[in-house]
């Protein structure tokens, strides 16, 4: 039997738009999973929960109990780079989590999480997407068609650095802060956590973010009013990059 693939969300608005057809539902402790189909192929989905802690304790059990043969998280983001707009998607180039370190004369050094944030060692951090999947992404997506947004007529798709920690930005000062530290495109709060683990299992990964917001002062008044059709957006995409595991 072909191994699935593991299609994470973090709430109900994203995962919504993945599962075709009827699915088996598999409890493990409080959260539950639905074996089911995506694009022809099989797969094992579920709805996280927010945070990076959810988003690990799924990952885990996706590889150690249904045997996933590859991760992808699908859903929203603030975005980052002042370039884009409400609508555009995402796919994580480099994951990082901006929120592990250690704290100095009040300002966050990054490390690689699980390694000691202390003098002397290597501080290097991120994951990166295999060049290979990069690739066959491009190819892919040529003609992906996106939802058009209200305030975005032509949303596009662009591959870049995502930041993930476990705070919602809503705060103009942190997201020209995240921007200009790591490059990033965009913040969330689950897909550094699903590549860790990814990682540490030897599990391709893919991660898909359309912006829901800006993650400035006014980003929960935008999540709230573009979750719908973004959530549409980053399915959009993940269905088409779900034929990297094909």
């Amino acid at each position: 039997m072909t191994k699935p693939i593991g299609i994470i969300s973090a709430i109900p608005e994203e995962i919504k738009h993945l599962l075709d057809g009827q699915a088996e539902e598999v409890v493990i402790g409080n959260i539950t999973f639905y074996r089911g189909e995506i694009e022809g192929e099989q797969a094992v989905f579920v709805e996280t929960g927010i945070g990076k802690v959810n988003a690990a304790i799924v990952s885990t059990l996706l590889v150690s109990h249904f045997d996933c043969r590859a991760l992808m998280f699908s859903g929203v983001a603030g975005g980052l780079d002042p370039k884009l707009n409400v609508g555009d998607v995402v796919i994580g180039e480099r994951l990082v989590q901006h929120d592990y370190g250690k704290i100095q004369e009040e300002v966050l050094q990054t490390f690689q999480p699980g390694a000691f944030p202390l003098p002397g060692v290597d501080s290097t951090h991120g994951f990166n997407m295999s060049a290979e999947l990069k690739a066959r992404s491009h190819e892919l997506l040529d003609e992906v068609v996106l939802e058009t947004l209200p305030n975005n007529e032509t949303p596009s798709h662009h591959f870049g650095a995502i930041v993930t920690g476990d705070a919602f930005i809503n705060c103009e000062a942190t997201r020209v802060r995240l921007h200009k530290d790591f490059k990033a495109m965009a913040v969330e709060m689950e897909g550094a956590a699903v590549v860790q683990v990814a990682e540490q299992m030897n599990r391709p990964w893919v991660v898909v973010r359309c912006l829901s917001d800006l993650a400035g002062s006014e980003s929960h008044m935008d999540f709230d009013t573009f979750l719908a059709a973004a959530s549409i957006n980053a399915a959009r995409v993940t269905r088409k990059l779900v034929h990297l595991f094909g």
